[in-house]
């Protein structure tokens, strides 16, 4: 008998653990995570999530424990596992990259040849340093790679990067940039049946909810006069909604705006006459 319900394998703790956990419940799947879990099955939605280490989430599904999954193309590229990617999913943003002491003179990549490079990612790093023709020493450690320089063991790391403070804090600087990396959903090669139409379902409510996320919902005001000017500032999905007032010669007019263009159209609405504008976060947005 086919399984009847999708697997899909989270961090269970980590920097990707929150966000994940918080897509699922935007797509109004319920679940229970308490302190320790390592599974859980949903009560109104066909799937069972895992709750594993972020770097055995490539294994679990090329192994079929699990269907799916949601990880950080960082770990995607340093497994020996072939995944399917299925959705990037916009969140745990950051990159892979290169970082030398604040003293450490550097020209370019040139300056690390024969230096030794202390790394969790030692197969990317040595795909990158073999494009550019530069042999090194590569060290891989787990954990706490940015003190590596301090206490002596390597000249240089290659680690992931967010906001930098932490490289600033154990006085080292970035200076190249390996891998962007971002969330990604990914999957099993092959699916097929049931699992494979509950993915579907599943992706189709991740990217309504990533689509209401860089969305917002506007209302506002207008006199008649104006809605022409006004409609041409906001597109929508197809065209805006406009609906007439109690007041004899306004229209409520009804939109979506993009969150990167929000205050750049606010301004241009209130200049073309645009009152009372109401702005609203969206849940879902089904495209």
């Amino acid at each position: 008998m086919q399984d009847q319900r999708l697997k899909i394998a989270i961090q269970k703790s980590g920097r990707l653990s929150e966000p994940s956990i918080g897509l699922l419940r935007k797509c109004d799947i319920t679940f229970d995570n308490g302190a320790g879990k390592l599974r859980s099955t949903a009560y109104d939605f066909p799937l069972e999530i895992l709750f594993l280490r972020d770097d055995d989430i490539p294994q679990y599904i090329e192994d079929g424990v699990a269907h799916a999954g949601i990880v950080g193309q960082n770990i995607l590229a340093e497994s020996d596992c072939e995944l399917e990617p299925v959705e990037s999913l916009g969140f745990g943003r950051c990159r892979l990259s290169l970082a030398i002491p604040r003293g450490f003179e550097y020209a370019g990549v040139e300056d690390i040849a024969d230096k030794r490079i202390a790394t969790s990612y030692p197969k990317i790093l040595k795909a990158f340093l073999s494009e550019k023709g530069i042999n090194a020493d590569i060290h891989a450690i787990s954990g706490s790679v940015e003190i590596a320089p301090g206490i002596g063991v390597a000249d240089a790391i290659c680690d992931l990067v967010s906001s930098g403070s932490t490289l600033l804090t154990n006085g080292l600087r970035e200076v190249e940039t390996i891998l962007q990396s971002e969330a990604m959903l990914v999957a099993r090669r092959g699916l097929d049946g049931p699992v494979k139409e509950i993915l579907s379902r599943l992706l189709f409510r991740v990217r309504s909810v990533n689509a209401a996320r860089d969305n917002k919902y506007i209302l506002l005001n207008a006199p008649n006069h104006k809605i022409a000017e006004i409609r041409n500032l906001l597109p929508g999905m197809k065209s805006p909604t406009v609906m007439p007032l109690a007041i004899s010669g306004w229209s409520s007019v009804h939109s979506v705006i993009s969150e990167h263009d929000f205050w750049n159209v606010v301004e241009q609405l209130k200049a073309a006459g645009a009152e009372g504008i109401l702005v609203l976060s969206i849940d879902q947005m089904i495209l």
